[in-house]
């Protein structure tokens, strides 16, 4: 906690007795009897801000409008809000305000009240911090992570004990200085995390090494600060009571393990899946969480430590962390901990570097060489193991980051004395700076978008129609399931035209901070013993056995933050060499045409995968009329039943890219294939480049030329015509596939832009989609890949 509500205190800094005495008033003054009636009292020798709540009120005023201020001024520049909160607490602080007793300054009774929150509000997201975690990552993390979380917390506090022994000839645990230096090489799992989560890397490659090297690190500061501890009261007291304190610890431990988390287990279990849990099982253990300080203080533990075991006995993710999760994080997360940190920041005086003493400067240098060495222990691991220089910096950066953990441990060490004003000052200046500097390199040394600007071909234009045509079928509701099955039953997929599906069905990470990437694969043991996937996973496996040797699937898991998912499905893609992706459209409805569900954030991922996708794209819209199968192997259910597919073709390559996969699905004997050439009368058509026109020219003469698909060619002047016959002909058929044609200017779509509500799917498609059209057809939008386009103008 950042303060202690002490009223005298007596206590040895760095070997010297110092005495503090508080005077309090008694009783306090809490609640004013308001703004009106002390304007109209004639009372004077009361002030408004005498009282402690309206003080409080005005007091998170200020500081959250002084914090949005300056991070209005520092976003700019790439600093995060933690910085901003941080100086507005400098600036509220003695540094600026001395002497003066000011609305928002830190008097001592300011620190009754509002460090009493803000010290609440951190309690609170150890708790939570602990729930997020899944401790069976330590021991799954891989050998490199385990190597980079241990080595980068025992080196470093190696050279920082040697260096703090060469400066001084002091006790290393007497004067505290091997608990310091543990807090100068770890690396706090918790920040991390905040910081991969603002960065938006948090499930790529190199923050998945980072969560989980950080996690490691996290649980061996743990262990050493309190050997550290311990060793300090066995030199200063007597073994027997180490070995007491020991003892309490441990049975705090199993107390944790075999009742609390049982009993949470229990509580889950009579959870239905898929269902909420009840709210007596939230509440008892928002209690228990509550008490935990207490309790931790009867076992003789710090009791900072209490919310966060418990908070890691609590089962990760859904039904109960990720209800804890969601009900706490908001006022957590958007209320108690900037505050927090503003409180945090009323406490750094650097006028007290002036009159430093050698104690801390001697710290500041044993915290210096720490970090100089944990930055090259985490550089030199990386590039050991064949990491490219960039990605090794940038992991190097990541593990040295400090944060909000690391200033409110100094913090309660300096509210307690046991280290002075200098020292808290210089470590203050430290954390202050990694928190503005990493963030910056971090961005300019690791861009995850990069490696999907490939120089291969993966389009389903450039995959031989006889051989196996990679793709990926994105799942988010089960809903999906059946939308993808229909089309792949469509294209009728046989031996000599098979295809390779690897499903991946995407998850809300919630409540837990580690994404999970699980792959259903028989004989192969995954990262979680969760069921994310049961039913999608019988569906697709029914799905492989039903088109033996034509077919084959895998299922994957992905549990990520929504506007991260696009990281795992474009990761996905690079590793299976896939040459198209479908997407579920974000908008789904029921039969009689209302809406059922919109899903932004599936529409922000759609977008993205459009982006940064290193293969080509579909969108895929459900028609109404798909919507009433049950089974899916009622859409070809007999000989005589055929499958009616329309390509509309304007030109340019995402249209071709959709007359290919048409080409393709159409090489099923009952798939009835018409290519529906729009032409502008005037014969302008499209702003085209001359290898764009003779790439059209040469795939229509190849499908006029073919026995097998009706082509047709349609005059049209402008986009009302367009949208006309394109209603005129769309209840024909079962499927209709467009290109996705953005930013093109055509006067075949001339004033139908105005009418387009989403640009992901272009306007032809948009059209199709919309409801004035009826629907009773599915609509797949195409786009060809893009990365490989844009890689070959750099």
């Amino acid at each position: 906690m950042a303060f202690s509500n002490l009223s005298s205190s007596t206590t040895g800094m760095e070997g010297q007795g110092i005495v503090e005495e508080i005077c309090l008033k008694f009783p306090p003054k809490v609640s004013s009897p308001g703004l009106a009636a002390y304007i109209l009292s004639n009372e004077q020798n009361e002030k408004f801000t005498d009282f402690a709540a309206p003080r409080l009120h005005l007091q998170m005023i200020v500081i959250f409008a002084l914090t949005q201020i300056i991070h209005y001024l520092l976003k700019h520049l790439g600093l995060p809000i933690f910085i901003s909160q941080i100086l507005a607490g400098i600036l509220l602080g003695p540094m600026v305000f001395k002497g003066h007793n000011s609305l928002v300054t830190m008097s001592e009774d300011s620190v009754q009240v509002l460090g009493t929150v803000a010290s609440l509000g951190y309690i609170f997201f150890l708790f939570l911090s602990g729930v997020k975690m899944d401790l069976s990552m330590t021991y799954k993390a891989g050998r490199k992570a385990v190597c980079i979380g241990l080595l980068t917390v025992v080196v470093p506090l190696t050279f920082s004990l040697i260096t703090v022994k060469a400066l001084s000839t002091d006790e290393l645990f007497k004067n505290n200085s091997f608990f310091l230096a543990v807090t100068y090489s770890g690396t706090s799992f918790p920040v991390i995390h905040c910081l991969l989560s603002e960065l938006k890397i948090l499930n790529s490659e190199l923050g998945r090494l980072g969560l989980s090297a950080a996690l490691v690190s996290d649980m061996a500061s743990l262990v050493l600060m309190n050997l550290s501890q311990w060793v300090k009261v066995a030199q200063e007291k007597s073994a027997t009571l180490v070995l007491k304190d020991f003892g309490l610890a441990i049975a705090f431990f199993l107390v944790v393990a075999f009742v609390l988390r049982p009993g949470m287990k229990w509580m889950v279990k009579r959870t239905p899946e898929g269902g909420q849990i009840k709210d007596v099982f939230l509440y008892a253990v928002i209690l228990g969480f509550m008490s935990s300080p207490r309790i931790t203080g009867i076992f003789n533990i710090f009791l900072l430590f209490g919310p966060f075991i418990l908070g890691l006995a609590v089962p990760d993710g859904p039904p109960l962390g990720s209800a804890l999760v969601e009900k706490l994080d908001p006022v957590v997360s958007g209320l108690f901990l900037p505050l927090f940190a503003s409180t945090c920041g009323m406490r750094i005086d650097l006028s007290y570097l002036k009159e430093s003493k050698e104690y801390a400067q001697h710290q500041a240098i044993a915290a210096v060489v720490a970090l100089i060495v944990k930055f090259g222990v985490s550089l030199a691991l990386p590039l050991l193991c064949k990491m490219p220089m960039r990605d090794s910096l940038a992991l190097a950066c990541i593990m040295m980051s400090k944060g909000i953990v690391e200033m409110a441990s100094y913090s309660f060490l300096n509210d307690n004395m046991v280290i002075s004003q200098d020292v808290f000052a210089f470590m203050s200046i430290i954390i202050v700076l990694l928190a503005s500097i990493v963030p910056l390199l971090v961005k300019r040394l690791y861009d995850p978008s990069r490696k999907y600007i490939g120089y291969q071909k993966r389009s389903i234009i450039h995959s031989k129609l006889n051989e196996e045509l990679r793709m990926i079928g994105c799942i988010h509701v089960p809903g999906n399931v059946n939308s993808i099955i229909n089309i792949l039953n469509a294209s009728c997929p046989n031996r000599e035209n098979p295809i390779a599906l690897d499903v991946l069905h995407l998850v809300k990470l919630s409540g837990r901070a580690t994404p999970l990437f699980i792959a259903h694969q028989k004989h192969t043991k995954t990262l979680s013993n969760k069921s994310y996937s049961e039913n999608v996973v019988l569906a697709f496996n029914q799905f492989e056995r039903d088109n033996w040797e034509a077919v084959s699937v895998n299922v994957f898991t992905a549990v990520s933050p929504p506007n991260l998912m696009y990281e795992d499905i474009c990761n996905l893609a690079l590793d299976k060499l896939t040459s198209f992706i479908l997407l579920p459209f974000h908008r789904r409805w029921y039969i009689d045409g209302s809406i059922e569900s919109e899903g932004q954030a599936i529409r922000s991922l759609n977008c993205s995968i459009l982006e940064r996708a290193p293969c080509s794209v579909g969108i895929l819209v459900e028609g109404r009329r798909h919507l009433k199968r049950s089974n899916s192997r009622d859409i070809l259910s007999s000989e005589s039943s055929s499958y009616s597919i329309a390509v509309i073709f304007l030109g340019g390559k995402d249209d071709r890219e959709a007359l290919a996969l048409a080409k393709r699905i159409s090489q099923g004997q009952r798939v009835n294939l018409t290519v529906i050439h729009l032409k502008a009368t005037n014969g302008l058509g499209a702003v085209l480049s001359d290898s764009d026109r003779l790439l059209d020219d040469e795939m229509l003469r190849g499908v006029k030329e073919s026995g097998y698909i009706r082509y047709v060619d349609e005059q049209v002047n402008d986009g009302p015509e367009t949208s006309s016959f394109l209603r005129s002909i769309a209840d024909n058929y079962q499927l209709i596939i467009v290109g996705r044609r953005y930013d093109t200017e055509d006067p075949r779509t001339l004033g139908l832009e105005e009418w387009s509500e989403f640009q992901e799917i272009g306007i032809i498609g948009d059209l199709l989609s919309s409801a004035d059209f009826g629907g009773n057809y599915s609509v797949l939008i195409v786009q060809q890949q893009q990365q490989l386009l844009k890689s070959q103008y750099k």
